[in-house]
């Protein structure tokens, strides 16, 4: 079980670390009632964060179960979307680059 939160490309580090932080704390709660996410706290609850561009952001968006974060210093632009665990994943989400 883990839980994916992609950071847009063009978002500038300090403003991808606060969106990582949000991203991952907005989709615990919006999904905290799913079973996944109970499954998730038991054991290591895994988060990967990624780097993506603005074309598989938009892609990554139609996988169900998400949470899109904006930046209102940035102009309210998208910068994140985290995802509820799961274990089973897009073939695309193994592909995402890790955020390093």
């Amino acid at each position: 079980m883990k839980m994916y939160i992609l950071v847009r490309d063009a978002v500038p580090p300090g403003f991808a670390i606060l969106a990582a932080a949000h991203a991952s704390l907005a989709c615990y709660l919006k999904f905290r009632d799913a079973p996944e996410v109970a499954e998730w706290l038991a054991g290591p609850f895994y988060k990967v964060v990624c780097r993506v561009t603005d074309a598989e952001f938009e892609r990554a968006k139609e996988c169900p179960d998400h949470v899109v974060l904006t930046e209102s210093a940035l102009g309210g632009v998208e910068v994140a979307a985290a995802f509820r665990p799961r274990a089973e994943w897009p073939k695309a989400f193994a592909f995402y680059r890790l955020y390093k």
